[in-house]
């Protein structure tokens, strides 16, 4: 689903965007990106920023690439705790969601750092929010909202991958 480079896909509905996040999900397993040992040698696992304005689909997208790590319920978007641990699945995966924090050095009292220790992938809505208290990210989502050239109102994923260690996940 995912094109061969970094770029832009167009998703027409949750549907699309479930499984577009189900595809990268699979994609970082797949290329052995989350494996244990690769990311026992780099503590930090892999981070993932992701952006768009409030309803752009952050979390539904988030839902597809926890699906293809094995979880099979519901995905909440933790404005309220901030962070939602999914330490059952196939590899240990957080999923941050930074829009209600006040102050980024909010994050380094709740031990933000560990959480990107161990090799885990973690998932950040609403990065800009703790610019300053969090690493770089390997792979940014944007998301927004657009209308197809026939006139369908969906959404844009733009994708952009940073770091070497998710190098080749958007090859075919």
């Amino acid at each position: 689903m995912l094109g061969e480079s970094q770029g832009r896909l167009w998703l027409a509905d949750e549907e699309a965007t479930v499984a577009a996040g189900e595809d990268l999900g699979k994609r970082l397993l797949s290329r052995d990106i989350l494996s244990q040992d690769k990311l026992s040698q780099d503590k930090q696992g892999i981070t993932v920023f992701l952006d768009g304005q409030l309803g752009a689909g952050k979390t539904t997208l988030t839902r597809g690439i926890l699906q293809a790590l094995g979880h099979s319920g519901a995905v909440k978007s933790p404005t309220y705790t901030l962070v939602e641990p999914y330490e059952h699945l196939q590899k240990v995966a957080y999923h941050f969601d930074l829009y209600r924090l006040g102050d980024p050095e909010e994050l380094d009292y709740m031990g933000i750092r560990d959480y990107f220790q161990g090799g885990a992938l973690c998932i950040v809505e609403w990065p800009h929010r703790g610019q300053g208290f969090l690493p770089e990210p390997d792979i940014h989502l944007a998301l927004q909202p657009d209308t197809a050239a026939d006139g369908v109102v969906g959404r844009s994923l733009n994708i952009k991958l940073l770091t070497d260690k998710v190098e080749g996940v958007l090859a075919r």
